[in-house]
């Protein structure tokens, strides 16, 4: 039996569709974690475990989470081998600036060369690199948790045009991103302040996001403000 990382391949293209278009130094970020408040009966070091990241565009997303899918008990932590209902597939939307993040992993690497070796991995550096180098902030994204959209989204009439929004909904809560470009000019000095005081906004900012379709813990992530009528399984 092999870990399932993709519950529903439908919304899982659909959200590749709805990615940003990648310049030819872009990439996508995506991370594998195992979540420890998923279950209580795996004792990780920390809420998030890392089990894999890579880059990807658009063209080989589906495929490269499809390599996801080994066998099960092949994700092992600390000596834990994870479940599969611990695990939750993230990415980051905005496309990652592979110029960039080289500049600066050479920079690093470099001091790091001259130095005695200090169990460093050239390859860890590089991706870490990549995953905060983003030069373009297509989306901007907050993180409501124990809050509905129905709950959040009324308050937002008047403060933002609805229509530069989308919803994401996650196990527990949404993720509410908005495409910068798309915010008319009367509300570019207060929509952002406006949503980040609103109630249940956790995180903001350059954000990891669940990916649609695929595994969070033992919930589905989807657009939208509900459930889908057809099943995710």
């Amino acid at each position: 039996m092999n870990y399932k990382i993709i519950q529903n391949q439908f919304l899982l293209e659909n959200f590749i569709n709805w990615l940003p278009e990648l310049k030819p130094n872009e990439m996508f970020y995506v991370a594998l974690f195992a979540r420890k408040k998923y279950v209580s009966s795996v004792n990780l070091k920390s809420d998030k475990s890392q089990l894999k990241r890579f880059t990807s565009n658009k063209e080989m997303l589906l495929t490269k989470i499809k390599q996801l899918e080994c066998e099960v008990g092949s994700y092992i932590k600390y000596d834990i081998t994870i479940p599969q209902e611990a695990l939750a597939l993230y990415i980051m939307p905005n496309p990652r600036d592979l110029e960039l993040a080289s500049k600066k992993s050479v920079i690093e690497l470099a001091k790091l060369g001259f130095e005695e070796y200090s169990n460093y991995n050239p390859h860890q550096i590089v991706l870490n690199h990549i995953q905060t180098c983003s030069t373009r902030k297509i989306y901007y994204d907050f993180d409501f948790d124990h809050v509905t959209p129905d709950e959040v989204m009324p308050k937002l009439e008047g403060k933002i045009n609805l229509d530069a929004t989308t919803i994401v909904r996650t196990r527990g809560g949404f993720h509410l991103l908005v495409k910068q470009e798309l915010v008319e000019s009367k509300y570019h000095k207060s929509w952002h302040q406006a949503i980040a005081k609103t109630a249940g906004c956790d995180v903001r900012g350059d954000n990891l996001l669940p990916v649609v379709g695929c595994t969070q813990g033992d919930y589905t992530p989807h657009f939208g403000a509900i459930t889908p009528s057809f099943s995710t399984n």
